[in-house]
C-alpha cells in the first residue's frame, strides 16, 4: 500500500464531497420549507446565499487536485457540474451580494420547482462522486 498524490486528492476529494453532501442536503431541505411556507423567502435567501460560493470553490478545489494528480477521468466527471456552475453564477439576478437567490422571484413556481430539482440532481450527483471517489481512492492506494 502506497500513498501517493491521487490516492491524496481522492482522500480531500471524500472530505470535501461529504461537506457538499449536506450543502446539497440543506438546499433541499430549504426549498421544501418554501414550498411548503414554513420560512419567508427574505430569510431562507440569506441563509442559502452565503453558501453558494463556498460550495462552487470546494468543488473546484478537489478538481484542481484530480487535475494536478492526473485522474483525468475523475476530472471528466465532474466538468459538466463545473460548467454548469459558472453559468449559473454568471447569468444570476443582479443582486448586491453573492449568491444566487433573489428573495423577490424566488418564490415563482417555476423557478421554486427548478432549485428544488436542481438541489435533489446534485444530491444524486454528490452521492454517486463519493462512492466513486471512495473506489478511487482504495484503487489507488492497493495499485502500485
Amino acid at each position: 500500500m502506497v500513498f501517493n498524490f491521487p490516492a491524496f486528492s481522492y482522500i480531500i476529494a471524500l472530505i470535501v464531497d461529504a461537506f457538499l453532501i449536506f450543502f446539497s442536503l440543506f438546499h433541499v431541505i430549504a426549498f421544501d420549507e418554501l414550498k411548503t411556507d414554513y420560512k419567508n423567502p427574505i430569510d431562507q435567501c440569506n441563509s442559502l446565499n452565503p453558501l453558494v460560493l463556498p460550495e462552487y470553490l470546494l468543488h473546484l478545489l478537489f478538481n484542481v487536485l484530480f487535475a494536478a494528480a492526473g485522474e483525468w477521468y475523475s476530472l471528466l466527471i465532474n466538468m459538466p457540474l463545473i460548467a454548469y456552475h459558472i453559468n449559473r453564477y454568471r447569468t444570476r439576478p443582479v443582486m448586491s451580494g453573492p449568491g444566487l437567490y433573489d428573495p423577490t422571484s424566488i418564490m415563482n413556481a417555476d423557478t421554486l420547482t427548478r432549485c428544488q430539482r436542481e438541489g435533489w440532481i446534485k444530491l444524486a450527483f454528490y452521492l454517486l462522486s463519493f462512492f466513486y471517489y471512495l473506489y478511487g481512492m482504495i484503487y489507488c492506494l492497493i495499485s502500485t
